[in-house]
Order: C-alpha cells, then sequence, then structure tokens
C-alpha cells in the first residue's frame, strides 16, 4: 500500500492556488482539465517531497475545482493537513504579513494551525526540536475554530 493524495474540494482555484503555493510554498505536480466532467485538478507537493511526487505522482494535495458553482461546508469535519517547516514563527509572520489569520499561534514554537481560503484546517509543525518561546506568539491568544 503506499499513500497517494489527500483531496480538498475548492470553490475559487486561483484564490486556492495563491494560498497554497505562493503563501505556503507547495509546488503544482500536474494539472488535468477535464471539460467532459466539467473539473479541474491540481496535484500539489511539498519541496522536500517534490523528488517523490514527480517520480510517484505522491505525496500530494489535490485541488478538485468544479467548474459548476457549489458551496461546500463542513471544512472542520475534514479533520485538517499538516506540513513541516524549518521554522514555525517566520512561516507564520509570513503568512500573517500576507493576511492569513493564525487561528492558533505557535505559542509552544512546536505546532500553529491556520486555514485555506475554504476553511481547510492546516497543522503546521516545527521540523525538529521546540523553537524557544518567543513574543508575540507566546502571548498570542485563539482566534476562531481551527
Amino acid at each position: 500500500m503506499r499513500y497517494l493524495h489527500t483531496m480538498v474540494r475548492v470553490k475559487d482555484l486561483e484564490a486556492s492556488l495563491h494560498f497554497y503555493t505562493k503563501l505556503f510554498g507547495l509546488t503544482e505536480i500536474r494539472r488535468i482539465e477535464n471539460e467532459k466532467g466539467r473539473f479541474t485538478l491540481v496535484f500539489l507537493a511539498a519541496s522536500d517531497d517534490l523528488d517523490a511526487a514527480r517520480a510517484n505522482l505522491a505525496p500530494c494535495v489535490e485541488l478538485t475545482y468544479n467548474w459548476d458553482t457549489e458551496d461546500y461546508t463542513g471544512g472542520r469535519n475534514f479533520g485538517h493537513l499538516a506540513y513541516e517547516v524549518d521554522d514555525i514563527y517566520g512561516f507564520c509572520q509570513h503568512l500573517m504579513d500576507n493576511g492569513v489569520t493564525i487561528n492558533r499561534p505557535p505559542r509552544d514554537g512546536h505546532m500553529a494551525f491556520v486555514r485555506s481560503p475554504d476553511g481547510i484546517s492546516i497543522e503546521i509543525l516545527q521540523k525538529g526540536a521546540n523553537l524557544a518561546p518567543a513574543e508575540p506568539w507566546a502571548s498570542m491568544q485563539n482566534t476562531g475554530s481551527w
């Protein structure tokens, strides 16, 4: 058995691609446009997974964009995606500087949560040992749900 991908439905493909690629740093590996089915699939991989994703088409996040308008609810019941980063404080600051709300700040230097434009909960974990508690993160309160 081998893990392939996690599919996330998105309402606005451009907003989602901006979030996942420009802000989150994932790379588009491949794209499938299906006129008959009226959908677009975009497969994204994290930087440390690029070689495996290109060679094996996994592990990836699959953004599914249905061309016909549809509202999606219940992103929280999906659970969450999780990514490991080299510097959780720097990564969260980058997201905040670009208008992303940090729903659960990395007060412990280890874990934070944000939401995508479609309400998907994303866990951000510090690679290796926890960073020492630092401001403004140590005293920052939770915002919304995560």
